[in-house]
């Protein structure tokens, strides 16, 4: 982390210092909100959580090495030095943006309905064969993860790969405000938070608020293929560059052979080239991750051949696509997070198995009013992709399950629960099944993930 005094830092958040005058001078090593990650000289910041209060663990924290903490409340006799704020939160995203501010690194900010975290790990691979790049860890994109992955850019950075994920109108201005990004990728608009969002419209609307706080003499990429970001015709003087299958964009794929679990290669056109790459991790939609990381690797100067080496050695994360190869089955984990879409694309990856197929699916949250017909729709969908086995878990999974059954599912199964799952889940699966895990992450499908993992 760069070096920030405590002085420069009650400034930035507005707060007051209460402390000696030579610690007023030091420098933090680091910014936490886990006391159990405090390192010597860390600030820690006291977040009042939904059932954890950080204020609790300020004493902990400063006597396992943190120089200096946050806090909301009053410290009466102390003798470590505390900065007093109005609000922990408010306060953290104040220091990320002032912070932010201070760094000579290129952001690249990325948003979008599905595909945020994949499209990430894809530039971040691309990008790792030219420059030193820092990438969101996990699911640190909100208004907490965020901050801290800035405070993680250290002065060697060259590029940071961050992910910016809303929930509610506004989220996404404090969010760009804080990265301030060079570069705004937007993936595609889709379902994902329509239950606060209200129309796709809207979710457009906040997803591409992003691009009020980047570089004026920034660059945007959009997924043209998408029928909501190819309306974004321009942003002030900024002409935004498309990615997709349309030969009429600067950068599209072509001749696209999708193989299944084994992955996916296809050419792709550049304005002076075209090339071709295979992507190791499966999924035909990973096409469109490459193509966000060539056209902004292409505008950071990348050769071809960084390009393709950066596609090629791309490794899957739990959770997204990750294919796991085990005793009993081949599992293709894809539990972090689902909506309409995105489980469209893991029925079309789970239909090129050359095994029994097992479609494991779960609840897909924030849908709004129209949940039960989106989850009856995809029952449908599964019918269409003829799946072998459908297994439905979690209350609004029955429509699954009856979508699936008015067309002609007959192997289908609903559960209440993961626990009601288990008890029968050694009679619906084979030996050698594929199985697709494909939950919103609320309904903790990792569980099931780590259950069929131990089958023998």
């Amino acid at each position: 982390m760069k070096h920030m005094t405590l002085k420069e830092i009650a400034a930035a958040v507005g707060g007051v210092y209460y402390g000696s005058d030579a610690d007023y001078y030091k420098g933090v090593s680091s910014v936490v909100i886990d006391s159990r990650l405090v390192e010597k000289d860390s600030l820690f910041v006291a977040i009042r959580g939904a059932r954890v209060d950080g204020h609790m663990f300020i004493l902990q924290a400063i006597k396992s090495g943190a120089l200096c903490a946050l806090s909301e409340k009053r410290i009466e006799n102390t003798s470590y030095p505390y900065i007093l704020v109005v609000s922990c939160v408010q306060a953290l995203k104040a220091l990320a943006e002032h912070y932010r501010k201070g760094l000579d690194v290129k952001v690249v900010g990325i948003t979008g309905s599905v595909g945020k975290t994949s499209t990430k790990e894809m530039m971040a691979s691309v990008f790792q064969q030219k420059f030193s790049v820092l990438k969101t860890q996990g699911n640190f994109n909100n208004e907490i993860g965020l901050p801290l992955t800035i405070f993680r850019i250290k002065e060697e950075h060259q590029i940071a790969v961050l992910e910016m994920g809303i929930s509610n109108f506004g989220d996404m201005n404090y969010l760009a405000q804080m990265a301030r990004p060079d570069f705004c990728v937007l993936t595609n608009i889709g379902y994902a938070h329509i239950e606060q969002l209200k129309t796709r419209d809207g979710i457009l609307k906040e997803k591409s608020s992003m691009l009020n706080f980047m570089n004026p003499k920034g660059e945007i990429f959009l997924n043209g293929d998408d029928d909501k970001l190819i309306t974004i015709q321009s942003h002030g003087d900024i002409l935004p560059t498309f990615y997709g299958l349309n030969p009429d964009f600067p950068f599209y794929a072509k001749d696209i052979n999708d193989q299944g679990l084994d992955g996916t290669t296809a050419t792709y056109v550049t304005p002076k080239s075209s090339f071709s790459a295979h992507i190791h991790v499966p999924g035909k939609f990973m096409v469109y991750n490459a193509l966000a990381a060539i056209a902004t690797g292409y505008s950071l100067g990348m050769t071809e051949d960084e390009i393709i080496k950066g596609i090629e050695t791309l490794q899957p994360i739990a959770g997204r696509s990750n294919l796991i190869k085990t005793k009993a089955y081949t599992i293709i984990d894809d539990c972090y997070n689902a909506s309409p879409t995105s489980v469209a694309a893991a029925l079309d990856l789970l239909s090129h198995a050359n095994t029994r197929k097992v479609a494991i699916l779960g609840d897909m949250l924030e849908l709004g009013e129209k949940e039960q017909n989106l989850h009856f729709d995809v029952g449908i969908a599964v019918a269409g992709h003829h799946i072998d086995v459908l297994v439905c878990i979690g209350p609004l999974s029955k429509f699954i399950y009856q979508g699936a059954k008015h067309h002609g599912i007959e192997n289908a199964y609903h559960f209440a629960d993961n626990a009601a799952f288990f008890a029968d889940m050694e009679l619906i699966l084979n030996p050698d099944d594929t199985v697709l895990v494909k939950a919103s992450n609320g309904m903790r499908f990792a569980h099931i993930v780590e259950k069929l993992n131990f089958c023998e």
